[in-house]
């Protein structure tokens, strides 16, 4: 299979031209090992049993080899980390290390790694990276503040949308149909739940539990649901419900293996803003995974059929898997310029904008999903009251679309189809 090159790929090398050691980290099968081995001479591969024996009787022989050395899932022998960050004290030159990791290990490294280690995330694949369209909007040009001007056009569909939704952003799933594609989705949750929990240090001991609650987990994407509501609609029918104490690893272990990245609340420093919402919006690492768990397709997403537990939410679920693909591709463009993602919900439910992408000075692009090819003044009410209110602190504000055209609005507010926005 030939690469497909991925936007890390540029961060990545601009790291190591400087840094002694990078950590690549993120859910399995969304092309570290890859991503990683195009840039190291020497690979050694911890989920190879071999060379983990080997590796685990002389821990030391890690380190050896010519640079950059690419130690694959080192969370399999968590010394690695300590290995590397003396070598790093004892040789700071660049480039020497390239570490990849699908989990936070349970028995943590003596020492965090600060000052010698930096991690770079990676996710599966964002719209820009799989190929459907050619971009013309660039986050950086948002992230300058001064609005400029915005061209292009597409003609993928809201059908192409919903399929980009079920093949997922995993590089070598994504290229199967049918009932391998489903087949892969299924082997990947089962190892999550029959492996992966036990490998993280977390018994499970009511695998059928797990599996209910993920699936209450994936319907409640893109919401604020509580943890409660989650718990009760994965319980939904029993008379004895779980313990807190029970569902609460469960999200705790997800987050380890990189399978649950939430959308935190944003936390102004520099304007008026008050009485915000703290609540994340709950979002899986990939969308498929979501379709998945709740057993729906491409027709069913863009029939409206229902599935899965009930789950209070705006809109349709297509709308709320359109908003967790959107919201994987602008994490990954904006990490390429060095901003955050966040969102906002005044406490009252008044306001709330889907994603804030936060510069490092703290000034903002502010961003709201519609699943719709049609943009009116009522879908912009809660941009043009964030402008009135933080002023100059917008640096610009976007409607991310599934329309043809990219434009601005005579209130100077973008609108973006989603195919044509990248880093």
């Amino acid at each position: 299979m030939n690469y497909q090159p991925r936007i890390v790929d540029v961060e990545l090398d601009e790291l190591l031209t400087g840094l002694p050691a990078v950590s690549l980290e993120g859910p399995k099968a969304v092309g570290k090992t890859e991503t990683a081995q195009r840039r190291a001479s020497t690979t050694h591969r911890l989920d190879d049993p071999g060379q983990h024996d080997l590796f685990s009787a002389a821990p030391q022989r890690l380190t050896s080899g010519d640079p950059p050395v690419l130690i694959d899932e080192w969370q399999r022998l968590p010394i690695a980390w300590d290995l590397v960050r003396r070598a790093v004290d004892a040789d700071p030159s660049p480039a020497r290390f390239i570490l990849t990791g699908s989990a936070t290990p349970a028995e943590t490294p003596t020492h965090s790694g600060a000052g010698r280690i930096v991690t770079v995330r990676m996710r599966p694949m964002s719209l820009a990276e799989r190929g459907i369209e050619t971009p013309t909007v660039h986050l950086a040009d948002l992230l300058r503040g001064d609005r400029p001007a915005l061209s292009g056009n597409t003609s993928v569909s809201l059908e192409t949308y919903a399929d980009e939704i079920t093949r997922s952003g995993f590089p070598a799933i994504r290229e199967l149909s049918g009932r391998l594609l489903r087949a892969q989705l299924d082997g990947y949750l089962d190892r999550i739940v029959e492996r992966e929990f036990t490998e993280a240090g977390h018994n499970v001991r009511n695998q059928g539990a797990l599996r209910r609650w993920m699936t209450a987990y994936a319907a409640a994407s893109s919401t604020t649901a509580s943890f409660e509501t989650i718990r009760d609609a994965a319980s939904s029918g029993q008379s004895d419900k779980p313990a807190k104490s029970t569902t609460m690893p469960y999200r705790a272990t997800l987050e380890q293996l990189w399978m649950i990245e939430e959308v935190t609340a944003w936390t102004p420093s520099r304007n008026r803003l008050r009485r915000l919402a703290r609540s994340p919006v709950h979002q899986l690492a990939d969308p498929a995974l979501a379709a998945r768990l709740l057993g729906v397709d491409t027709e069913a997403l863009v029939s409206g059929t229902a599935a899965g537990p009930t789950m209070p939410r705006d809109g349709t679920l297509l709308g709320a898997l359109f908003e967790s693909l959107v919201t994987l591709s602008v994490r990954t463009y904006a990490q390429a310029n060095e901003a955050r993602v966040h969102h906002l919900r005044t406490r009252a439910g008044e306001h709330e904008i889907d994603l804030i992408i936060e510069r490092g000075d703290g000034r903002i692009v502010a961003l709201e999903i519609k699943l719709s090819a049609t943009v009116d003044d009522h879908d912009t009410r809660h941009l043009r009251w964030l402008a009135d209110t933080i002023g100059h602190d917008l640096l610009d504000a976007a409607i991310i679309t599934t329309g043809k055209d990219a434009y601005r609005r005579p209130d100077r507010i973008a609108v973006i189809p989603a195919a044509l926005l990248t880093a």
